[in-house]
């Protein structure tokens, strides 16, 4: 097969009157004689000029929507509106035949419900293409990030005996016989003729062991898959995701703060240099979405407004008690518009998140120092005795983005904690010894990586965001 060029490299720095060859996908076939011809390379197609008596009428009707096509030509300037360049085809083959009887995918708006379905195809759509371009590079980015302050990434186990979060919302992993369990005396499955000869679960954090990584080179991250068995089947829950999760030696909560700011503007910004191509197609798609929208339904700012709603801004950082007070004096609760009613001791919901970034302070806020009682047990404990050294980073639209905390680096107060709350010392006997020698204060948080991939690319659900989504129900392709 005959060297291709790369839409986007024509475009880039197109060479009028070279002959070029270019494969790709048939988005439009306008009168038979203009062909939009898109190779994933780029949001944008590239126009094919079709001369009709020049071809064999049986072979341009094969020229379909997303039909894959060869096509050869001379590049020259554009003689119409809409685009700079365009081919004058000599020669076209038809690689792939899309039948648009049979072919699931019509040349229309379709719901992202039915593309879900067609998981299979729907990455060939305008906005799903953009989504999965941006997703690439939020990934290249925060890879580039921490490898150029120094940071050394870790791969932490997927197949774990320790949950990290104490939610017990876990995946177990068992190579035993379902049909034929083995038993203890008192009736248990026995899990010591297990492969693993203990229970064992898909995990859903790396924190635990990043943080014996950051006691040992200073710096690491992890960046893989995590999975929490929640039966939601909410717009912003997934149960198999990918989590990043910094971990610091000699860091304390603020220099927590700062990195997690710093952090997240760098994504955003290395997005908005290199991908406003893709942003602007998914601004408009939001626009067109909400121009028949009722006011106080639409989104307070456009994409990309938004996203330099964070980058342009100091985030805010405050206290939880901070947060509670403020909230309690609002107009909205004195009116009675909050659903729920902000109390010292229980967890913000995101419409107090909301209020706090899009009303009160009109940018980001990071609130830090919350009750102990609701938050988990390695998270350090404040000279107060009632808090402890947590974080939350709260965006607009969606509020909390990452939670991270100080971690409890004294081995009395660890260890009192795990009684408090219940975590059998045994299950982590490691993690007490990393304060028992040689132990150091350090700091860390999560960002769900399909949550920051919503927020860049203002999908409204985060199963749009990941190419083969696992929910309730849902384990296709």
């Amino acid at each position: 097969m005959s060297r291709r060029t790369e839409i986007a490299d024509i475009l880039k720095a197109p060479k009028i009157n070279e002959k070029i060859t270019v494969m790709g996908w048939v988005r439009a076939f306008r009168s038979n004689r203009f062909i939009a011809l898109n190779d994933g390379s780029t949001i944008k197609n590239l126009q094919a000029v079709v001369d009709f008596e020049n071809f064999d009428e049986a072979l341009l009707k094969k020229v379909s929507f997303h039909s894959c096509v060869k096509i050869s030509g001379t590049l020259v300037e554009s003689q119409g509106a809409g685009q700079d360049v365009e081919v004058n085809c000599e020669e076209i083959e038809v690689i792939g035949e899309a039948n648009p009887d049979e072919y699931v995918l019509q040349p229309k708006r379709q719901t992202m419900e039915f593309l879900r379905e067609q998981a299979h195809f729907r990455l060939r759509t305008n906005t799903l293409s953009a989504v999965f371009r941006v997703r690439h590079a939020i990934s290249f980015a925060i890879h580039k990030y921490y490898n150029d302050n120094g940071y050394y990434y870790m791969h932490t186990p997927i197949i774990t005996g320790s949950d990290a979060e104490g939610a017990g919302e876990m995946f177990h992993v068992s190579t035993l016989d379902a049909e034929n369990l083995p038993k203890t005396e008192d009736g248990k499955v026995d899990y010591s003729q297990d492969f693993f000869g203990k229970e064992t679960n898909l995990t859903v954090s790396g924190q635990l062991q990043a943080e014996i990584g950051a006691l040992a080179l200073g710096k690491v991250y992890t960046f893989g898959p995590t999975f929490r068995a929640e039966n939601s089947n909410t717009s912003r829950h997934l149960a198999e995701f990918w989590m990043i999760e910094p971990e610091v030696a000699f860091n304390d909560i603020h220099d927590n703060m700062d990195l997690a700011e710093d952090f997240v503007k760098y994504l955003i910004n290395y997005i908005l240099k290199n991908y406003p191509d893709d942003l602007a197609i998914l601004d408009k798609r939001i626009q067109n979405i909400e121009k028949n929208m009722k006011t106080e339904l639409r989104r307070p700012m456009g994409l990309i407004d938004t996203l330099r709603f964070v980058v342009d801004n100091d985030f805010e950082r405050i206290t939880y008690t901070d947060a509670i007070n403020l909230l309690r004096s609002s107009k909205p609760f004195k009116k009675g518009r909050f659903e729920f009613e902000p109390t010292w001791g229980s967890d913000l919901q995101a419409e107090h998140e909301r209020w706090l970034v899009e009303k009160k302070f009109q940018k980001p806020v990071i609130v830090r120092d919350y009750p102990k009682n609701f938050k988990a047990f390695y998270m350090r404990l404040n000279d107060d005795g009632e808090t402890v050294a947590a974080m939350d980073v709260l965006f607009p639209g969606i509020g909390e983005v990452i939670g991270g905390s100080q971690r409890e680096e004294r081995h009395d107060v660890l260890k009192a904690r795990m009684q408090e709350m219940g975590v059998e010392e045994e299950e982590l006997w490691w993690y007490l010894e990393l304060r028992k020698f040689g132990g150091c204060p350090h700091a860390g948080f999560g960002l769900g990586f399909e949550r920051m991939v919503q927020f860049i690319t203002g999908m409204d659900n985060i199963r749009d965001v990941i190419p083969f989504p696992r929910t309730p129900g849902k384990a296709e392709f």
